[in-house]
Formats: C-alpha cells, structure tokens, sequence
C-alpha cells in the first residue's frame, strides 16, 4: 500500500476485520453456543468470509509486497474448513463386494401441507426411494395417519414396508394427534434389528435422536437417525432477509432483532441436543453410523461434536457443493452422514432430486 489513500486505508481495514472474523469462525465449532453464543454466527457465515480472504490475497499480492500474507495466513488456518463445503474426487467407483447403501432424508412430511403445490409429490418421493433401494433408510420429518380421512389417504408407512426391500423399522413419533396422525423419525433396515433406544431430549418438541442397532454380516452396527432443532423461521422471517438482501434497510432493526434471536436459540438448543447425542455415540458397544438433518453447517459446533472421531462421508467419497438445503437459509450442508472408522465409503451422492425442502443423500459403506 504505497499510497496512504482513503480507499487502501478502508480496504485494509475490511481486510482486517474479514481476517479476525474468520478466525473466530474456525474456532467456533469448538465453543458451545450455550457458552458463547455469538461465536456460532460466524462459524455459519464461514463460506463468505473465506471468498473475501482469497480475494484480498490475490489483490495484496498485486498491490503490496506484504499485506497479502495476512490472509494467506488465515485461509492456511483454515485449510480443513473448504472441503467441508466443496470436495473433488475424481476417483472411479470402485464396486465393493460386500457394502451396503444408506440414506438420509429429510422428506418434509410427504408434502402434507401441499408446500409444492403438487399433488403428486409424496408418490414422487415413495417412486424416488422405490427406486433407490437403499438397505438402511433413516427418514426425518416423517408423517403417517392410520385412518383414511375421506377420499384422501396417507398410511405411508404401510406403503414403505410394501415397497422397499428395506422392510424392518423403527418409528419413534414425537408428536400425535386425534391418536391417528403421527410426527416423528423412521429408520428401515434389510438387516435385522435387534435393538431399539431413544437419545432423551429434555425439550423434545418436533426434535429426536433414535438409535437402532442392526445385524450385517454378522457384525452389529449401531444407527443414528437425528434431526435436530431448527430455527422455526416464519414468512416474515424469510421477508426479512429478501429484504437484507435486496439493500433495503429502512425498518429492519426490530424485524432483524427477532430473527437474530431465533438464530441463536437454534444455535443453544442444537449445541444441547448435539452433547447429548455425542455422550450416547461415545458409550455405544458397536460401531456406529450417523444420519439426519443436523440443522447446522460443517463449522458448527453440533457438526463437530457429533462427528467427533468419525468420518464424514462425504469428506471420504463426495463431490461437488454437497448442498443438501433447498430453502433460502441455512443454503448449504446441513444434512450428513458419518460413519465409524472402521468403515469405509464410496459412491455418496447429494440426488439432485426436489421433493422436499431437502436433497436427500445416501452412501455406499463396507468393513475395511
């Protein structure tokens, strides 16, 4: 910076304060949001704080012999953090033997409330997993009525069992009215189930985490099928940021203020939800593996804590975005699958699919 310019002194301050936000970014996932919860907002901002730090590299680089160094140091800092949001792995499938294909999604109740305006959605998304035909399937936002209402039907777990070769289940439901209509998570298996348990929410609301312990090749492998909590955003909500983001800020401090509470409420509730979860994985006598709609980005603390020491699949044998969220926010990963060590994966894919608000995902695992 040769010239002590208004322009070169306002871009190296932005240079600063990107750099220092980034920072705090990496070592959010580390810091419970029921601790200190500001940290979070910039665990979850971290894709757009790391363009702007490949741009000030690039531009110092050009303008100034030393400035550049800055944020070449924190992208180094963070050299874990972009595969976490962009993988290339170009590898050729490799067909194993003996693996078998899981998958996650999140299926927004089959469409009950008609958000698609298509009457055909939940058939779309029982020819979708027909097709598929993964042998363990871990569903969130699951629906069943046991009675027909009129004309209309909506048995969707008797349709499942018929359908997918994946025919043993374990429901847990954690909401029901008129004792006929149920909220909840399913996980089907191929493979026998031996044992079902329930990780304990204080205040489960619409959340769950299930576990569902199953027989392959004559090894047992523990399930998680989690969705965890969301930020309850509402029109207005969604208002709200189409506003932020069209540059009209007249009128938006009160308006900004609920939303950035809903935010960090989600931030806290996941993070406790996250350490329960994290406890049961750590005291589980089997290997296991970890689905669901987390509700979180890769630099969030229910992200890490959940993983802990195991693999991200789609770190392992992804490519591509990995988005797995339709909606405006959270617009990237917040639906995954781990797996323990002692497994290995090919072939994940986030299916291009939109039947729901969610891309479902599903990999293929085996013994190592």
């Amino acid at each position: 910076m040769k010239k002590n310019s208004l322009t070169g002194r306002l871009l190296f301050s932005t240079n600063i304060a990107i750099a220092i936000a980034a920072v705090l970014g990496y070592i959010s996932p580390y810091i419970s949001p029921a601790t200190i919860w500001p940290l979070a907002f910039f665990g979850l901002a971290m894709p757009y704080l790391l363009l702007p730090n490949i741009f000030f590299t690039v531009y110092w680089l050009f303008r100034s012999r030393g400035l550049f160094i800055i944020s070449l140091i924190v992208l180094g800092l963070g050299y874990s953090t972009i595969p976490k949001y962009m993988q290339f792995n170009f590898d050729g499938e490799e067909v194993k033997e003996n693996s078998f294909k899981v998958m996650s999604f999140n299926v927004r109740v089959f469409d009950l409330y008609m958000w698609t305006k298509e009457k055909s959605t939940r058939n779309l998304i029982f020819d979708f997993l027909k097709e598929e035909n993964p042998d363990v399937l871990c569903l969130q936002e699951f629906y069943q009525r046991d009675e027909q209402l009129e004309r209309y039907e909506f048995k969707t777990l008797d349709t499942l069992v018929k359908i997918l070769s994946a025919q043993n289940y374990h429901v847990h439901y954690t909401t029901t009215l008129r004792e006929t209509d149920h909220w909840g998570l399913i996980t089907f298996s191929k493979f026998p189930i031996i044992n079902k348990g329930v990780v304990p929410f204080e205040n489960q609301g619409d959340n769950a985490s299930i576990y569902t312990d199953v027989q392959v090749e004559g090894e047992t492998i523990r399930i998680y099928n989690n969705h965890l909590a969301s930020i309850k955003l509402e029109k207005r909500d969604y208002k709200t940021m189409k506003t932020i983001n069209d540059q009209d800020y007249s009128d938006m401090i009160n308006k900004s203020t609920g939303l950035l509470g809903k935010v960090k409420n989600g931030f806290i509730k996941r993070s406790l939800q996250a350490d329960l979860i994290q406890n049961s994985i750590s005291n589980s006598p089997y290997p296991v593996v970890v689905c669901g709609d987390f509700n979180d980005s890769p630099t969030s603390y229910t992200y890490n804590t959940i993983r802990g020491k195991l693999n991200d699949t789609y770190l392992e044998s992804g490519s591509g975005l990995g988005r797995t969220y339709i909606g405006e926010f959270p617009s990237f990963r917040i639906d995954y699958i781990l797996a323990d060590t002692s497994l290995e994966s090919s072939s994940y894919i986030t299916h291009p699919v939109e039947l729901s608000d969610h891309h479902p995902i599903s990999v293929k695992l085996n013994w190592k």
